[in-house]
């Protein structure tokens, strides 16, 4: 299994990855193929895959506004979970944002996905008491 930066003829494999998820991903207008081709104008360094022997099983995408970092679509195939794949994911996704100065990260995980958040737990994330608010302004 290797990691390597996600190139724009990825995006079917990808996008196959995230639909067959669980409900953990939620997947909206804003991961259609050409707004993933403007994430990759902006920092294609923190779209990260595990392949292995071609085929893709995992993913992560890290967002950096130059303050607060992001993290989206943590993924891995079925078949692949609990082998370290996702912490490799993540590990290599964090390492890049604190090369580019990111000092704080977020990230969103739905409340019904109790596993999900021991995951992240296990990793050192902390959850927050916050409510997330969105907008859709387009």
């Amino acid at each position: 299994m290797r990691l390597r930066e996600f190139r724009l003829d990825d995006y079917d494999a990808v996008m196959a990855l995230w639909q067959n998820a669980g409900p953990g991903i939620g997947i909206s207008r804003s991961d259609g193929k050409e707004e993933i081709r403007k994430k990759l104008l902006r920092d294609p360094d923190l779209f990260l895959l595990a392949e292995e022997e071609g085929r893709i099983i995992g993913s992560v995408i890290g967002g950096f506004d130059g303050r607060r970092g992001i993290i989206y679509h943590l993924a891995v195939e079925d078949s692949y979970r609990r082998q370290g794949i996702g912490k490799r994911l993540m590990d290599e996704v964090e390492r890049r944002l604190a090369a580019k100065g990111c000092l704080r990260c977020y990230l969103l995980v739905k409340k019904d996905a109790p596993e999900v958040i021991e995951f992240y737990d296990r990793l050192g994330w902390e959850i927050l008491d916050l409510d997330v608010l969105a907008k859709n302004i387009a």
